[in-house]
């Protein structure tokens, strides 16, 4: 992947870690080529595939996130992966999530895994990172009424900076050929509760902040009644929040360090960095 110019397509390049991706890898001299439904470089529709040879045109690189609040897209991602491939794209770095090997088979996360594995045209490089903090600071899991609503018990995680997990995705694509076949789990230096978070968050903003604990199933059903999820994205809810629930949370690890060369992101060093997001709904 020398001798010509270099550009990497970024799918879900407004969101939060391809945003910061983008970013990084221009700083770096890579030409970095956002690709959404909206407000990005290039048009980007998982479920309008005219819009995808447009967004593949020149590119030797991709950041591949699947789509968005679904379950099962394996049949669609390898058809795009097989138009990237023909396109010339020659490495793949996917945003997988942590523990993909205990996914349920409902949920085509490992089969993504699994299809890139087994490409010869492509090398490509795994991420598979913790739940990211910037959860706490949008529609994913904010405070409101001073709680944090999820149901994850006194179970733990070790909750990644959107901003470490595309340091590391960066790595990969600047450097394919040293992280071929890699595969990295970004967390964050602590494994926290959801009720620690909230703690850190109330010394970070002055205002208190709990963890409102409530039956999974009431969670997940409320969400799917709500609108906020499809019925079919409630498997995926299930297994993340009984993940934690049942001790098996991601653990800190020096997968961030070991590729970027720095520690990652602390969640108080997170907090008050973010402390402004949460004053409004504090009464800060």
């Amino acid at each position: 992947m020398t001798g010509s110019p270099q550009t990497t397509l970024v799918l879900g390049g407004t969101g939060r870690t391809g945003s910061l991706l983008a970013k990084r890898l221009a700083e770096r001299g890579r030409d970095a080529r956002t690709a959404a439904r909206h407000d990005a470089d290039v048009l980007f529709d998982w479920d309008r595939p005219a819009t995808h040879a447009d967004a593949l045109r020149g590119v030797d690189s991709l950041y591949l996130v699947t789509p968005v609040m679904r379950a099962t897209y394996a049949d669609q991602v390898a058809a795009f992966l097989d138009l990237a491939e023909a396109a010339g794209v020659r490495h793949v770095t996917y945003l997988s999530t942590y523990g993909a090997d205990d996914a349920p088979p409902q949920i085509d996360i490992k089969a993504v895994e699994t299809d890139l594995a087994g490409r010869t045209g492509v090398t490509h490089a795994i991420l598979r990172p913790a739940w990211v903090m910037q959860n706490f600071t949008d529609a994913h899991l904010p405070v409101a009424d001073r709680a944090i609503t999820v149901p994850t018990g006194s179970g733990t995680e070790a909750f990644v900076d959107a901003a470490d997990i595309a340091a590391v995705a960066a790595e990969t694509l600047l450097a394919p050929e040293v992280h071929a076949g890699a595969r990295y789990a970004p967390t964050g230096p602590q494994a926290l509760t959801v009720g620690e978070v909230a703690d850190i968050i109330t010394a970070v903003t002055g205002q208190p902040v709990t963890h409102h604990d409530l039956d999974p199933e009431a969670w997940i059903g409320g969400a799917v009644a709500a609108g906020v999820v499809p019925v079919d994205y409630a498997v995926m809810l299930r297994w993340l929040t009984d993940s934690i629930i049942a001790g098996n949370g991601s653990t800190p690890n020096e997968d961030v360090e070991q590729v970027t060369g720095r520690k990652p992101t602390s969640f108080r060093e997170f907090a008050r960095r973010n402390a402004r997001a949460w004053a409004a709904r504090t009464g800060a």
